[in-house]
Protein backbone atom coordinates (compact mmCIF):
# COMPACT_ATOMS: atom_id res chain seq x y z
CA UNK A 1 0.00 0.00 0.00
CA UNK A 2 1.12 3.68 -0.97
CA UNK A 3 1.31 6.09 2.18
CA UNK A 4 0.88 9.25 0.08
CA UNK A 5 -1.04 11.69 1.43
CA UNK A 6 -4.10 10.40 -0.18
CA UNK A 7 -4.46 7.20 1.50
CA UNK A 8 -4.34 6.27 5.34
CA UNK A 9 -1.35 6.01 7.26
CA UNK A 10 0.56 5.14 9.79
CA UNK A 11 0.77 7.68 13.35
CA UNK A 12 4.60 7.74 12.67
CA UNK A 13 4.04 8.75 9.06
CA UNK A 14 1.44 11.20 9.86
CA UNK A 15 3.45 12.65 12.78
CA UNK A 16 6.39 13.12 10.03
CA UNK A 17 4.06 14.56 7.62
CA UNK A 18 1.99 16.88 10.33
CA UNK A 19 5.60 17.99 11.24
CA UNK A 20 5.25 17.08 14.74
CA UNK A 21 5.91 14.04 17.15
CA UNK A 22 3.94 10.81 17.91
CA UNK A 23 3.96 12.11 21.27
CA UNK A 24 2.17 15.26 20.18
CA UNK A 25 -0.82 13.15 18.14
CA UNK A 26 -0.79 10.93 21.50
CA UNK A 27 -0.94 13.97 23.84
CA UNK A 28 -3.97 15.92 21.57
CA UNK A 29 -5.52 12.09 21.47
CA UNK A 30 -5.86 12.22 25.05
CA UNK A 31 -7.03 15.80 25.19
CA UNK A 32 -10.03 15.05 22.52
CA UNK A 33 -8.32 17.02 19.94
CA UNK A 34 -7.96 14.38 17.66
CA UNK A 35 -9.85 11.17 17.06
CA UNK A 36 -8.50 7.00 17.67
CA UNK A 37 -9.14 5.44 14.94
CA UNK A 38 -9.84 1.62 15.25
CA UNK A 39 -7.22 -0.69 15.01
CA UNK A 40 -6.78 -1.88 10.74
CA UNK A 41 -4.86 -5.54 11.53
CA UNK A 42 -2.01 -5.12 13.75
CA UNK A 43 -1.84 -1.18 13.87
CA UNK A 44 -3.61 1.95 13.67
CA UNK A 45 -4.71 3.80 10.38
CA UNK A 46 -4.83 7.70 10.10
CA UNK A 47 -6.99 9.51 7.19
CA UNK A 48 -5.10 12.17 5.71
CA UNK A 49 -7.37 14.45 7.07
CA UNK A 50 -5.37 14.58 11.05
CA UNK A 51 -2.89 16.71 8.53
CA UNK A 52 -5.23 19.58 8.33
CA UNK A 53 -6.55 18.74 11.77
CA UNK A 54 -3.39 19.17 13.25
CA UNK A 55 -2.13 21.84 11.23
CA UNK A 56 -5.86 23.69 12.60
CA UNK A 57 -4.56 23.13 16.27
CA UNK A 58 -0.83 23.93 15.47
CA UNK A 59 -1.63 27.53 13.88
CA UNK A 60 -4.70 28.15 16.78
CA UNK A 61 -1.90 27.19 19.39
CA UNK A 62 0.50 30.01 17.07
CA UNK A 63 -2.34 32.42 18.35
CA UNK A 64 -2.26 31.85 21.83
CA UNK A 65 -4.99 29.78 21.97
CA UNK A 66 -5.13 26.86 24.64
CA UNK A 67 -5.66 23.50 24.20
CA UNK A 68 -9.16 24.01 26.03
CA UNK A 69 -10.22 26.97 23.47
CA UNK A 70 -9.00 25.10 20.47
CA UNK A 71 -11.17 21.72 21.52
CA UNK A 72 -14.22 24.65 21.60
CA UNK A 73 -12.89 25.94 17.95
CA UNK A 74 -12.82 22.50 16.88
CA UNK A 75 -16.43 22.04 17.86
CA UNK A 76 -17.11 25.25 16.05
CA UNK A 77 -15.34 24.10 12.73
CA UNK A 78 -17.96 24.22 10.57
CA UNK A 79 -18.39 28.21 10.84
CA UNK A 80 -21.99 27.84 11.69
CA UNK A 81 -22.01 29.11 15.04
CA UNK A 82 -20.16 32.56 14.62
CA UNK A 83 -21.01 33.99 18.07
CA UNK A 84 -19.58 31.05 19.96
CA UNK A 85 -16.76 31.31 17.76
CA UNK A 86 -16.93 35.09 18.58
CA UNK A 87 -16.56 34.71 22.06
CA UNK A 88 -13.58 32.07 22.40
CA UNK A 89 -11.31 34.32 20.15
CA UNK A 90 -13.35 37.53 22.28
CA UNK A 91 -11.64 36.02 25.08
CA UNK A 92 -8.36 35.13 23.82
CA UNK A 93 -7.74 39.02 23.14
CA UNK A 94 -9.11 40.32 26.77
CA UNK A 95 -6.63 37.69 28.06
CA UNK A 96 -3.69 39.03 25.24
CA UNK A 97 -4.19 42.82 26.20
CA UNK A 98 -4.08 41.98 29.96
CA UNK A 99 -0.85 40.64 29.38
CA UNK A 100 0.27 43.30 27.49
CA UNK A 101 -0.66 45.56 30.10
CA UNK A 102 1.57 43.21 32.20
CA UNK A 103 4.45 43.41 29.94
CA UNK A 104 4.13 47.37 29.31
CA UNK A 105 4.41 47.94 33.14
CA UNK A 106 7.84 45.60 33.17
CA UNK A 107 9.07 47.55 31.21
CA UNK A 108 8.47 50.86 32.62
CA UNK A 109 9.81 49.30 35.52
CA UNK A 110 13.06 48.12 33.94
CA UNK A 111 13.85 51.08 31.91
CA UNK A 112 13.51 53.46 35.25
CA UNK A 113 15.80 50.85 37.37
CA UNK A 114 18.17 50.60 34.60
CA UNK A 115 18.09 54.87 34.07
CA UNK A 116 18.48 55.29 37.86
CA UNK A 117 21.68 52.66 37.75
CA UNK A 118 22.96 54.26 35.10
CA UNK A 119 22.81 57.79 36.63
CA UNK A 120 24.17 56.82 39.61
CA UNK A 121 27.80 56.33 40.42
CA UNK A 122 29.32 53.43 41.70
CA UNK A 123 30.10 54.43 45.01
CA UNK A 124 26.23 54.10 45.64
CA UNK A 125 23.93 50.28 45.84
CA UNK A 126 23.13 49.25 42.49
CA UNK A 127 19.04 50.41 42.22
CA UNK A 128 17.85 47.41 40.43
CA UNK A 129 19.52 44.67 43.13
CA UNK A 130 18.39 46.95 45.40
CA UNK A 131 14.20 46.81 44.26
CA UNK A 132 14.88 42.80 43.72
CA UNK A 133 15.83 42.22 47.24
CA UNK A 134 13.78 44.53 48.68
CA UNK A 135 9.90 43.25 49.83
CA UNK A 136 7.84 41.87 46.93
CA UNK A 137 5.64 44.50 44.84
CA UNK A 138 1.89 44.76 46.10
CA UNK A 139 -0.24 43.26 43.40
CA UNK A 140 -3.19 44.71 42.35
CA UNK A 141 -6.36 42.22 42.29
CA UNK A 142 -7.04 41.14 38.82
CA UNK A 143 -9.78 42.78 36.75
CA UNK A 144 -12.70 41.27 35.49
CA UNK A 145 -13.83 42.12 32.08
CA UNK A 146 -17.40 42.17 31.97
CA UNK A 147 -18.90 42.51 28.08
Amino acid sequence: MNEGLGDWMTVGRLAKVAGVGVETIRYYQGRGLLPIPKNAGSFRRYPASMIQRIGFIKRAQSLGFSLDEVKSLLDLEDGRNRRAIQTVTRRRLDQIDEKLGDLERMQGALRDMLLQCEEMGQASPCPIIAALVGPPPVQSPPTSRLR
